[in-house]
């Protein structure tokens, strides 16, 4: 038979059993669905999180104070910054310190236990360049309002506080003083400590907040091509007498694991996606097998007008590959529209895979060939007479 011939007989069965094809197709369609949306909707987000990097930049660098070898927290030398700055590769430095006996309130009738996490830091003026932090509302620290009362609040300290908008009427109680907050932050992926701190110039910590002047992290921004040797050197650059006490660490590895544990997930559920369609396999095996019992007079009628057991056996296999064909490309569809859908609402870029629309395409193939061989076979074995005495 010409292949237009073998495609029309195959589709004989799903014409005249359109509810039963329909829901055995339904079976391979969840799972191809099921992996096409779960491939997706990950490579959307990690998508995300790439732009998400490439705009903050992999390049930056923390240096902070360990502990001593009796087991006490360390400290940087006030020079720490000074000394970090000039490493050559290094661009941008900046640091905060933790002003460890203020807290932060929104009032003074707040109980004192009631501190909500909240920490206060002093800050220098060239922080959001060297971190990545952005603004949300009002403007960041400057010389001029470093000096005085004025504080920048993170996203998650805000929301804490209450405090919806920057405004020189709006004003939180730091250290027992009221400091007017001008600013408050984005989230900052790349310095989540910010994120439910207070932060205030450096001279006004200083001179207002009993702050002792030594940074508690040290911020660098090293060129692309030498962010691993700047690695190398900046303990012993930001403590030449104790580069022990120092850690240096990169915040963009805390992303990439992050994304390295969204992949683990991602086969979690691309192992349920494929046991979903082994069962839509069962379920069109299952249909293949009824169809040959319910179809021997069919059967026996081809085969005694010339029909050989292979083209019986073209005829039912064909039929289980268009079976699996259609409900693998329902699936595709259905799962494309989910990871668009999704990451349209998450606002991440959409990105649906080619390979995985192509291996949901070669596994309907397999699946259905490898449904569909048995009851094909046991239809070609099907004599004339035999078939037609059981009709």
């Amino acid at each position: 038979m010409r292949p237009a011939d073998v495609v029309r007989v195959g589709a004989v069965g799903l014409r005249t059993r359109p509810m039963r094809a329909f829901l055995s197709a339904l079976g391979i369609a969840i799972g191809i669905a099921a992996m096409v949306a779960v491939v997706g909707v990950s490579s959307s987000s990690r998508a995300d999180l790439d732009r998400a990097l490439s705009a903050l930049g992999t390049n930056l660098l923390t240096v902070s104070p360990g502990s001593t070898l009796t087991g006490e927290e360390a400290q940087l030398p006030r020079e720490a910054e000074a000394m970090v700055s000039r490493i050559g590769p290094v661009g941008k430095v900046s640091a905060v310190g933790l002003v460890s006996d203020a807290k932060v309130y929104r009032n003074s009738e707040v109980p004192k236990v009631e501190t909500k996490g909240i920490a206060v830091y002093a800050a220098r003026t060239d922080l959001p360049d060297a971190t990545g932090a952005e603004l949300r509302d009002g403007v960041w620290l400057n010389a001029a309002t470093g000096a005085y009362p004025a504080t920048v609040l993170g996203a998650t300290a805000a929301e804490r506080l209450g405090i919806g908008r920057a405004d020189p009427a709006v004003k939180v109680l730091v250290g027992g003083r009221w400091f007017t907050v001008v600013g408050i932050l984005t989230p900052a992926p790349l310095a989540p400590e910010l994120d439910s701190a207070a932060l205030v110039g450096w001279p006004v910590a200083e001179s207002t907040l009993g702050f002792d002047g030594h940074a508690t992290t040290i911020y660098a921004r090293a060129h692309d091509d030498a962010v691993e040797d700047v690695r190398d050197v900046l303990g012993a650059t930001a403590n030449p007498e104790a580069p022990n006490e120092v850690e240096v660490s990169r915040p963009s590895d805390a992303l990439a694991a992050k994304r390295a544990a969204g992949e683990t997930f991602t086969g979690l559920l691309l192992g349920l996606g494929a046991v979903a369609l082994l069962v839509g396999g069962v379920g069109v095996a299952n249909t293949m097998v009824i169809s040959v019992l319910e179809r021997r007079s069919e059967i026996g009628l081809r085969r005694s007008l010339g029909a050989t057991r292979g083209q019986i056996r073209t005829q039912f296999l064909t039929e289980s590959l268009l079976l699996s064909v259609l409900g693998g490309a329902g699936g595709a569809l259905v799962g494309a529209l989910v990871t668009a859908g999704y990451a349209l609402w998450r606002g991440w870029p959409v990105v649906v895979p080619s390979w995985a629309v192509a291996g949901g395409a070669a596994a309907t193939l397999v699946i259905g060939a490898v449904a569909g061989l048995y009851p094909a076979v046991r239809a070609s074995r099907l004599s004339p007479t035999e078939a037609l005495a059981a009709a």
